[in-house]
């Protein structure tokens, strides 16, 4: 009888130790959620344009390839170097999470100047779609781009996802962070899955022409490409954000203090100035500073990149 009391404390004991773990995983996962949104929103805004231009009923197993392929990036690749790092090398986590920063201010940049330069986005499916090459061939490269530009992003969100993880228990770190890949991949793939579809739903609701699925299909037919639009702008404010973001508290960690106490200073003088909304202003000034810093480092990139190039491919520095 004591043996089973014993073994019974024990139980209780383990179970309670299971549910401060389990407690502790949720407070901490949904912190550093709100820290990786704007990545998030970036991989919701980068993903759809994987399947346009394929045929429609492919673009869900497109996504769903996709979405198995992001999921291996974060729990089997991204997850164990995590841990990895924490225990052998925890001083590398601010550079590499300033690194992938540096990558999203550039891309952000680089979207940027498309838009005011009016030049369009290569599609190299389209173009090898019209060349007359295999479908499958096609749809297992655009897999397969989506998937490496999906680890970029995962990787950013993991890093993030660490860096924002304050518990120093290793086994709560790890189920953090494989709560928030398994979540991000459910609520992004889920989304774009929505998305793609959305024009689908939309024609087969306006064919039916009711007094409501009409209006309704058309709506959808009609949105969905100006909505695309919007997202991806949405994408590229958030990759500025939180890119320029990173870089700034990377550079503070460091003892570069001034960009962040800069940020920090307008965005109080903008919530002050506005008491009603202070807040909510506050808040979008800081994210408008950082979305600069952004953008400045991913020039400096852009350009850096530019220069190089030229340089290789006519072995004469461009002029400026």
């Amino acid at each position: 009888m004591s043996g089973l009391l014993a073994l019974l404390d024990d139980v209780v004991a383990l179970t309670k130790v299971a549910a401060a773990t389990l407690d502790d995983t949720a407070a901490q996962a949904a912190k550093v959620g709100a820290k990786t949104a704007g990545v998030v929103i970036d991989d919701a805004a980068v993903t759809p344009r994987y399947v346009t231009g394929l045929a429609a009923q492919r673009e869900l197993p497109i996504v769903g390839r996709i979405a198995w392929g992001s999921l291996k990036n974060k729990l089997l690749y991204l997850l164990p170097a995590a841990m990895l790092l924490t225990v052998f090398l925890p001083a590398a986590i601010i550079p590499i999470l300033m690194l992938g920063g540096l990558y999203l201010a550039f891309e952000g940049t680089e979207k940027v100047h498309h838009l005011l330069s009016g030049e369009g986005e290569k599609d190299m499916f389209a173009a090898a779609a019209a060349a007359g090459i295999d479908p499958k061939v096609l749809e297992d490269q655009r897999v397969s781009g989506a998937i490496r530009t999906d680890f970029i992003l995962s990787a950013e969100i993991m890093a993030i996802a660490l860096a924002n993880t304050t518990t120093p228990d290793l086994l709560t770190k790890a189920l953090v962070l494989a709560f928030v890949g398994i979540a991000v991949t459910v609520a992004v793939y889920g989304s774009v899955a929505i998305i793609v579809k959305a024009d689908d739903v939309g024609l087969a609701l306006a064919q039916r022409d009711g007094v409501i699925s009409g209006p309704v299909g058309r709506a959808l037919v009609y949105g969905m490409p100006p909505f695309l639009k919007v997202l991806s702008l949405v994408g590229t404010i958030a990759m500025l954000w939180v890119g320029g973001g990173i870089l700034v508290h990377g550079l503070h960690e460091f003892g570069i203090h001034w960009p962040e106490e800069a940020i920090h200073a307008v965005s109080e003088a903008v919530g002050a100035a506005v008491p009603f909304a202070g807040g909510v202003l506050a808040w979008m000034a800081g994210a408008f500073g950082a979305a600069l810093v952004g953008l400045a480092a991913g020039a400096v990139v852009l350009a850096a990149i530019h220069l190089i190039g030229a340089r290789f491919t006519t072995g004469q520095t461009p002029k400026v």
